[in-house]
């Protein structure tokens, strides 16, 4: 009676089962994994995030498919301040960048036809592909003193079936940035092919030299859609505030801004309060910023420290985001690995093949992780290494 849409294995892989043992048995643990920032320490404008919330005209009922022109204008003046122009036109409000996606992914793709996804990244992009029905087609991310887009690989991988690449700018977990030259390369791969560029910049503010990134704001040779929203920008997960933006050729971007208007307003997720209140919460994400970057910063320099005290292990390259990957000596599975992390030491982390990398060796650290948990998980994973 179900769909073969959603038959999903969901048997608990081996390293959810004895990390749900742990917590249960009460024993201490160093979490490596923490992506959720409200949980990290950092400190909020809570009164001010309060009274954002208690808007009056939340108590009216004004259906917008776009979402309200105040939390728009917010949007629209964000990206003013990184030098780009966005009219507000071309903006539409979702509760989650997931939702973002799927509105694309309806958009775009017929059942069964194809978006193509870079390789290592996170892997949501899996569950959000089936639930619309789209076959995701891998292409490689390659490393050699950083990251690049293997640019022959994702011309092979293109069919007639193909409707948009994605670039998730920077990657998580890898924490690099698309270049200016690998994205005038791909806008021109999308152009002639007549296929999207589906830009993920959820951690656009995070780049690691203090320098501003560019974003795909500037694209006009291919459709181009950009998702970002307040769970990363403000460290505001809770809120369910996101967007869509929408670039490219006067048509093209005419057509799509109208087909993505109907399915908009066929769902209207968006609700009052958050929209209201996105003003302030765009606003407090300078403060919020500083700290996670402080933090970030912290910890990788403390990584450094301790990889400078051994050979075995070494770390790859990060631009920007809140990873970052380890080299271990791949002696055994990276699940092996960080189960026997778990065991002996009570260190919980990330295995590279969680993240799709092709090979083994490589284990994900969050770089948010309070600083004396990160150092002391950090010091228990090199020294079961050795």
């Amino acid at each position: 009676m179900f769909a073969k849409r959603t038959n999903w294995d969901l048997t608990p892989n081996r390293l959810g089962e004895a990390l749900a043992s742990h917590r249960a048995a009460g024993k201490p643990l160093l979490d490596l994994t923490v992506s959720n920032p409200t949980e990290c320490g950092f400190a909020y404008k809570d009164a001010e995030i309060l009274r954002a919330l208690s808007n009056p005209g939340a108590l009216s009922y004004e259906p917008n498919p776009r979402g309200m022109e105040s939390a728009r204008c917010a949007v629209s003046a964000y990206y003013a301040e990184r030098g780009e122009s966005v009219a507000i036109e071309d903006i539409f409000l979702t509760t989650s960048t997931s939702e973002a996606y799927s509105y694309v992914f309806r958009m775009l793709c017929d059942p069964g036809d194809e978006v193509l996804i870079p390789s290592p990244s996170y892997p949501l992009f899996d569950f959000l592909a089936e639930i619309q029905d789209v076959k995701l087609v891998r292409y490689p991310l390659l490393y050699d003193h950083g990251w690049q887009m293997d640019f022959h690989a994702l011309e092979q991988a293109i069919t007639p079936r193909t409707r948009g690449v994605i670039v998730v700018h920077p990657n998580n977990p890898t924490g690099h940035f698309t270049k200016a030259s690998e994205m005038a390369k791909l806008n021109a791969i999308c152009s002639a092919g007549d296929m999207a560029v589906i830009a993920d910049e959820v951690f656009l503010d995070f780049g690691l030299e203090g320098n501003r990134v560019a974003s795909f704001s500037a694209n006009s040779a291919s459709l181009a859609f950009r998702l970002s929203g307040l769970s990363k920008i403000s460290g505001l997960p809770q809120m369910k505030a996101a967007w869509l933006t929408v670039s490219g050729s006067r048509e093209k971007k005419r057509e799509a801004l109208a087909r993505l208007e109907v399915v908009a307003d066929t769902y209207l997720s968006a609700n009052a309060p958050v929209q209201l209140a996105m003003p302030v919460f765009l606003d407090q994400r300078r403060t919020f910023q500083e700290q996670l970057l402080a933090r970030v910063r912290q910890n990788l320099s403390e990584l450094d420290r301790q990889l400078s005290q051994q050979i075995s292990c070494s770390r790859l390259a990060v631009e920007g985001g809140w990873y970052a990957v380890l080299r271990v000596p791949a002696t055994r599975s990276d699940e092996d690995l960080a189960l026997e992390l778990l065991k002996s030491s009570g260190v919980s982390i990330h295995p590279g093949h969680f993240y799709d990398f092709s090979s083994e060796g490589f284990l994900i650290l969050s770089l948010i992780t309070p600083a004396e948990i990160f150092a002391r998980g950090v010091a228990g994973t090199l020294k079961l290494i050795g």
